[in-house]
C-alpha cells in the first residue's frame, strides 16, 4: 500500500501528521475547514456576523479591550492626512517563496522541486532576494520607500483559516475569542460620537462585497464595503433613511437596528464617495488583475480626498496545497506590480499613503508530495510608504533547522508588534491607546516608521471655542464653536460626572463658525459647574463651565 506521505522530505513526515486539518490529506477536516470558512465570509457579507459578536461577547476575555473612560480625553494627533492600506494576502501566503534566503542549502535541500533558484531572484541584498516575478518592486525598494518584516507569527499558532483569520484581525492570543477587530476598537476611541454625530465620510472603507472583522467594533463595523463607487451611489440614491429610535432590546430588533444602521451610513457616505471618485484621476497604468482594480479606486478616492483613513483590499488564491509552481508565482507578480502602479499613480501623495501586506499564516517550509505547501507559521509582511526613510529588514530571516514539534521555524516578530507601530508612529495614537486597543502591551519596532510624537486632543472635525456672558441678555450665556467638515452636530449639557442632562443643539450643520445662546434657566439648571460636549463627524470635544 502507497504511503500517502511518500515523495516529500523525509524530516516533514513526522509533522505533517500532527496537523489535523492543515494538509489535503486529512481530506474530510480540510474539506470542513473551508466550508465553515466560506459560510463564515457569507454571514459577514450580510451584515448580521457583528452582532452574533457582540451577543457573545460577555463570556470572552476581552475586558482589556473595551473603552476606558480614562482614555476619552486622549486622541490621536493630527498626522495631516496619512493613510493606511491594508493589502490581505488570502489563504495563507507562502513567505519563504517571496522573501528568499539566498545561497541557503537547507532551503533548496527541504525544497528540492519548488524552491527559486538563484538564477529567479532579483537582490534586496547579498543575503536576501525576491523572486523575478516581483521585479517591479526593484525601484521602490532601491528608492527607500519599501520595508520587509521577517517571519511576522504569534504564540501556539494556529493552522485553521478560520481562527488565525479571526486571531490577525482581532489582535487577540490564540486562546482567547475577542469580537472585535483591532482598527474598530482604535475608530471605537476616535469616533466616540460616531452614534449621535455620524461623519459623512466612512472612517474605513474596503473595497470589495463584504467588510472583514479587523473592523468590528463593539457597537458594529466602522467600515464600509463597496466594490464600484459609481454602481454604490446610485443604489443609495434609491434608499432612504430608517428610523432605529423606536426598536427594543430583544435580538432580533437589535439585528434589524444593526442592518438598518449599516444602511443609513451607506445613504449618508453616497455622496462625498461619489465626488471623492469623481475628482480624483487615476494617473497610472494599472495592470489587468481585481487586485489592481480594487488599488486603482482607493487611489482615486485618496487623490480625491475622501478624508477615510483605513482601507483595505485583498488578493486569494495562496492557498496553495497542490502544483504550486503554476499559482504562487503569478499571485506573487500581481501583489508587486499593483502595488508599484499604485505608488506611481500616487505620486507625492505617496509620502502620506502606508501600504502593508498581511496573511492568516504562511506555509510549511517542506514541500509536500502534490508540489505544494501545507499551513504553516510565520511570513513577512511587506510595507511600502513614499514617506519611507530608506529600505530595511525588521527581525530574523526563518530559523530552517531549529524548527518546532510541528516542523515551523519559530518566528521573530509578533504580528501586534507591528500594529503598535503603525498605529503610533504612521497613524499618530497616542501610546496608551494603542496598548489599549491591542489589549496588552507591545514593543514597537524600531526604525521601521518615521517617529511620531501623538498629542492629547484632536478638533480635526469640530472645534469648541469657549464660552462667555451674552452682553445682549443677561443671565444668557454664548457658546461658541466652529464645524469644519458639514455633517450632524449634536452639544449637551452634561454634570460633573459626565452624565448627559440637557440636549441644546441636534441638526445638520455646513461648515462655518456658530453662536448658541444657552439660558440655564430656560432648562432648569441651576447654579454649578457643568460640562458642555460637542459631538461632530464622529468625535467629540468637551470643555467645563460654572452657571451663577
Amino acid at each position: 500500500m502507497c504511503d500517502k506521505y511518500s515523495g516529500i522530505h523525509k524530516a516533514a513526515q513526522q509533522h505533517l501528521k500532527k496537523r489535523l486539518g492543515a494538509t489535503l490529506e486529512h481530506l474530510a477536516e480540510h474539506e470542513r475547514e473551508h466550508r465553515n470558512w466560506s459560510r463564515r465570509d457569507f454571514v459577514q457579507m450580510t451584515g448580521l456576523a457583528s452582532l452574533g459578536a457582540a451577543l457573545s461577547l460577555g463570556a470572552s476575555k476581552v475586558s482589556t479591550f473595551a473603552p476606558n473612560a480614562l482614555l476619552n480625553g486622549l486622541s490621536a494627533a493630527e498626522c495631516g492626512d496619512r493613510v493606511l492600506v491594508l493589502i490581505r494576502l488570502k489563504g495563507g501566503n507562502d513567505g519563504l517563496n517571496m522573501v528568499i534566503q539566498r545561497n541557503n542549502d537547507e532551503y533548496y535541500n527541504i525544497r528540492p522541486n519548488i524552491a527559486v533558484p538563484e538564477s529567479g531572484l532579483w537582490g534586496l541584498s547579498p543575503d536576501i532576494g525576491m523572486p523575478n516575478e516581483m521585479v517591479a518592486l526593484q525601484n521602490m525598494w532601491e528608492d527607500g520607500k519599501m520595508r520587509v518584516i521577517h517571519n511576522v507569527g504569534y504564540p501556539d499558532a494556529n493552522y485553521s483559516h478560520f481562527r488565525s483569520s479571526d486571531i490577525w484581525a482581532s489582535a487577540s492570543d490564540s486562546d482567547e475569542i475577542v469580537g472585535t477587530g483591532w482598527i474598530g476598537r482604535w475608530l471605537d476611541n476616535e469616533y466616540m460620537a460616531f452614534g449621535s454625530a455620524p461623519p459623512t465620510i466612512p472612517p474605513a472603507l474596503e473595497i470589495g462585497i463584504q467588510t472583514n472583522m479587523i473592523f468590528r467594533s463593539f457597537g458594529g463595523s466602522m467600515a464600509l464595503a463597496i466594490s464600484n463607487p459609481q454602481e454604490f451611489y446610485q443604489l443609495a440614491q434609491t434608499g432612504e433613511l430608517y428610523d432605529t429610535s423606536q426598536l427594543g432590546n430583544d435580538p432580533n430588533q437589535q439585528e434589524l437596528s444593526f442592518v438598518r444602521g449599516i444602511a443609513n451610513s451607506a445613504f449618508r457616505y453616497a455622496e462625498t464617495i461619489r465626488a471623492a471618485y469623481n475628482g480624483g484621476i487615476n494617473e497610472a497604468n494599472y495592470p489587468d488583475n481585481s487586485l489592481a482594480e480594487r488599488l486603482s479606486i482607493v487611489g482615486r478616492l485618496i487623490k480625491g480626498r475622501l478624508g477615510s483613513k483605513i482601507y483595505m483590499v485583498s488578493i486569494d488564491g495562496f492557498d496553495t496545497h497542490a502544483e504550486q509552481l503554476n499559482s504562487h508565482p503569478i499571485l506573487l507578480n500581481r501583489i508587486a506590480e499593483s502595488v508599484a502602479a499604485f505608488f506611481q499613480d500616487l505620486g507625492e501623495q505617496g509620502q502620506n499613503v502606508l501600504a502593508m501586506t498581511f496573511s492568516e499564516f504562511g506555509r510549511t517550509i517542506f514541500e509536500n508530495g502534490s508540489l505544494g505547501t501545507d499551513h504553516g507559521t510565520g511570513s513577512p509582511m511587506l510595507v511600502f510608504s513614499g514617506g519611507l526613510e530608506g529600505n530595511g529588514f525588521h527581525g530574523t530571516p526563518p530559523d530552517l533547522i531549529n524548527v518546532d514539534q510541528y516542523g515551523d521555524p519559530v518566528y521573530s516578530v509578533d504580528f501586534r508588534t507591528a500594529y503598535a507601530t503603525v498605529l503610533q508612529n504612521w497613524l499618530c495614537v497616542h501610546p496608551e491607546i494603542v496598548d489599549n486597543v491591542l489589549g496588552q502591551p507591545f514593543n514597537r519596532i524600531d526604525t521601521l516608521l518615521p517617529p511620531s510624537s501623538p498629542s492629547t486632543g484632536n478638533e480635526n472635525r469640530a472645534t469648541l471655542l469657549g464660552h462667555n456672558p451674552d452682553p445682549a441678555q443677561a443671565g444668557r450665556i454664548q457658546i461658541k464653536y466652529a464645524v469644519k467638515v458639514r455633517g450632524a452636530v449634536r452639544i449637551q449639557i452634561l454634570n460633573s460626572a459626565g452624565q448627559p442632562l440637557r440636549t441644546l443643539v441636534n441638526e445638520f450643520h455646513e461648515r462655518g463658525s456658530y453662536t448658541y445662546g444657552f439660558n440655564p434657566a430656560q432648562f432648569f439648571l441651576g447654579p454649578g459647574e457643568y460640562i458642555y460636549r460637542l459631538e461632530a463627524g464622529g468625535k467629540a470635544s468637551s470643555k467645563v463651565m460654572k452657571v451663577f
